[in-house]
């Protein structure tokens, strides 16, 4: 009987000790949790546009396929640029016929300007052909009295001056004439500047039935080759923009008080597990639909976050940038993993968010 007790005393103690060492784990499990959130909800994310054409037209070439590479400035399509070049050939020989009817134009209003100034000349002489028989009139009338000159002499003089004034204001009238007869080229010369934009116009036209690359991508979604008809704004292709690749992780709300933009990151996607990419985290997500009614704004990533009765905490996107992707690896939606380090970063961790 008195062995008893310390047999039971001895089998406690395992049991007590394997009792804190769980406890031990699950308080690291809690701290690693809180302190390295981490999540398999998570997925490849990159840019990406539709590439349309600028002009419509038929598609006479189609220098990539689907899923092919390609880099910045390449090819990617030409659209027949002969209706273009024609248009763009009249437009340059409606400049031309523009020019030479503008130099022909100068060169009548040269000739009318000469004929204006020999007017004004004539003008000038009638003036002053009119000023002399004025003053000769005048110098004659106060000789009738005395008898040196005759009355027919003054009626004579007389006459002349008359003349003479209705020569200078026909003169005058013909300076006038002549003067608002001189054209002018200023209208031709705006003309041409409407032509100069059509040209400018045409040769953009022109220039965009060749599509290229603006960035190093990928072509996606093409279904399409030469000879379709391709309208202008409408996509051909999608073209993914290789440069940056992203993952977006769902992370639950209790996990983000500790997540800021340039938090540190591992990630790594489910086709190959065995590659790791650094990365940092990007941006947060500020919005999310919720699926449990209230108020459904549209554009919003839902999320879903009940499972049966059971009450989840909700998740919002972390997207992260991902350091030196493998080109080959990384497909928009492949599942992958992401792991957060926060305590790698302190100054980012510990930076409020704007």
């Amino acid at each position: 009987m008195a062995v008893r007790p310390n047999t039971l005393k001895s089998r406690k103690w395992p049991a007590l000790m394997l009792a804190v060492i769980t406890l031990a784990l699950l308080a690291y499990v809690i701290w690693r949790v809180d302190t390295s959130p981490g999540t398999d909800d998570a997925y490849a994310q990159a840019d990406t546009i539709d590439v349309v054409p600028d002009v419509s037209g038929r598609i006479v070439e189609m220098a990539v396929k689907d899923n092919q590479r390609v880099n910045k400035g390449d090819l990617l399509f030409r659209v027949d640029p002969r209706p273009f070049e024609d248009e763009l050939a009249r437009a340059k020989a409606s400049l031309v016929a523009l020019d030479k009817q503008i130099a022909l134009t100068r060169r009548v209003v040269t000739a009318q300007q000469y004929g204006a100034d020999s007017v004004h000349a004539l003008v000038e002489r009638a003036r002053v052909t009119a000023a002399q028989t004025a003053e000769t009139l005048r110098r004659t009338q106060p000789l009738l009295a005395p008898g040196y000159v005759s009355a027919e002499d003054v009626d004579r003089v007389r006459t002349a001056q008359r003349a003479a004034e209705a020569d200078l204001v026909a003169a005058r009238l013909q300076a006038q004439q002549a003067t608002s007869a001189v054209t002018g080229v200023d209208a031709l010369v705006a003309q041409r500047d409407v032509v100069l934009a059509d040209i400018a116009l045409m040769q953009f036209r022109l220039d965009m039935t060749t599509v290229r690359a603006p960035f190093d991508g990928r072509v996606v979604s093409l279904k399409t080759s030469v000879g379709q008809f391709a309208s202008a704004l409408k996509p051909i292709f999608t073209l993914i923009d290789t440069r940056h690749w992203y993952v977006v992780a769902n992370f639950r709300e209790t996990e983000l008080k500790n997540i800021r933009p340039g938090t540190p990151a591992t990630v790594y996607l489910m086709s190959d597990t065995g590659k790791r990419f650094k990365g940092k985290v990007d941006s947060i997500g500020y919005g999310v639909l919720p699926d449990d009614g209230g108020l459904v704004l549209g554009g919003l990533p839902r999320v879903q976050r009940s499972i049966n009765w059971v009450r989840v905490a909700q998740r919002f996107p972390v997207k992260i940038l991902v350091d030196q992707p493998d080109a080959e690896l990384f497909r928009i939606g492949a599942s992958a993993v992401a792991q957060l380090n926060p305590q790698l970063n302190p100054q980012a961790a510990n930076k409020p968010r704007s």
